[in-house]
């Protein structure tokens, strides 16, 4: 409103102008926070992953410590989206790990990172939900989601103003589908307008580790339908694959996988945890890529994909990788784009890439027809 004063008035008084300085100032500084929840094994494996390369990126320490922050305990960094600093200055991360037995978040707690996480961040039961849907949404699960919502209640306190949530979780297992699913219904009780995006490792066509998968994930799709904004659909075997033919790993193992998954999400996640020009909310995933509230499991691919050794000896154009994201070699879950028509698409630009660059590469693919959209 103040804004709008300003405009209208032709002679405006000095301290209008002040006001309106001073209130653009008090919007910009107001943090945006997520908080990330890791559920099972999975999620747990892929948030370790995430939390390692955001460390890195940011040059955080694997005790919190961060050498080149100059404003101790002063959580004014596009970093402290995802991390919280105490007044000793250390971070921490944002995130609740959560599984229904020990050995996955044992794993975090005895790793390189120990000392990154709060300890009352780290959730574990005592048996699993042996791969069934049931045991994690409605007996074991059920025991547990109360001290988890404990514990996201603590770090939302803990936020200026909380943007959402990020849920990683493996719809195939037991309890990534069930008690993923209780979670996010009773998120949606506790936070109702805050956005929830979901990164979902669904199964795959070949490849598969329990045999009843495909109930889990169809049970789990139904609370993913109702209390997500968008979810990211993912599978293991498009990430072996593309393990296999980019990176030249014969036999790529979970690490493989959950490192290339958090380059993917890191990617995603940049312009929230960056000062950037165009700083992206994750409302606006929502906004840009959801046409009707149901219609929200995004396919993700990423470009390029191209091992270490390769990566100095490779110089390549904005052109080459735009045209490379819409390969279905590309696409992080198996499915061919080909076959259908696109209903909205966003492209993520990291590095020094310039707007002029981006819009030739753009118009280059709209004049080709190769990519089909929806006729709206």
């Amino acid at each position: 409103g103040l804004v709008w004063v300003v405009s209208f008035v032709w002679d405006p008084p000095k301290h209008f102008l002040s006001v309106y300085f001073f209130s653009k100032l008090f919007f910009t500084s107001t943090m945006r926070e997520c908080i990330s929840i890791h559920l099972g094994q999975a999620g747990i494996q892929v948030g370790n992953a995430c939390w390692e390369l955001y460390c890195l990126e940011h040059g955080i320490q694997p005790d919190g410590s961060m050498p080149s922050d100059k404003t101790i305990g002063v959580e004014d960094d596009a970093f402290n989206t995802f991390f919280s600093e105490t007044g000793a200055g250390k971070h921490v991360p944002r995130a609740v790990f959560l599984d229904l037995e020990p050995t996955v978040v044992d794993e975090v707690r005895t790793g390189t990172y120990r000392q990154l996480f709060h300890p009352e961040q780290l959730i574990s039961g005592k048996e699993d939900a042996a791969n069934n849907y049931a045991r994690g949404h409605y007996t074991i699960g059920k025991e547990i989601v109360d001290l988890c919502l404990d514990r996201i209640r603590k770090l939302a306190d803990n936020c200026t103003g909380l943007q959402g949530f990020l849920c990683f979780n493996a719809v195939g297992g037991g309890t990534g589908s069930g008690l993923g699913a209780l979670l996010l219904e009773r998120l949606s009780v506790d936070y109702g307008k805050k956005s929830k995006l979901a990164f979902t490792v669904y199964p795959s066509p070949q490849v598969s580790t329990a045999v009843v998968e495909p109930y889990n994930s169809v049970l789990s799709t139904h609370s993913l339908l109702e209390h997500t904004d968008v979810a990211v659909m993912l599978d293991n075997e498009a990430l072996y694959d593309i393990c296999r033919r980019n990176l030249d790993i014969e036999r790529p193992t979970y690490t493989n996988l959950n490192r290339l998954l958090g380059q993917v999400i890191s990617s995603l996640t940049a312009s929230l945890r960056f000062d950037g020009a165009l700083n992206v909310d994750i409302t606006e995933f929502q906004t840009n890529l959801v046409p009707y509230p149901r219609i929200h499991f995004v396919l993700s691919s990423f470009a390029p994909v191209i091992s270490a050794e390769k990566a100095y000896h490779e110089q390549l154009s904005v052109a080459e990788i735009s045209n490379a994201v819409f390969e279905p070699a590309a696409m992080m879950a198996k499915c061919d784009p080909r076959h259908g028509k696109y209903m909205a698409c966003c492209l993520m630009y990291r590095g020094d890439v310039v707007p002029k660059d981006v819009n030739a590469s753009v118009a280059t693919i709209k004049t080709k027809r190769t990519i089909q959209f929806v006729d709206w």
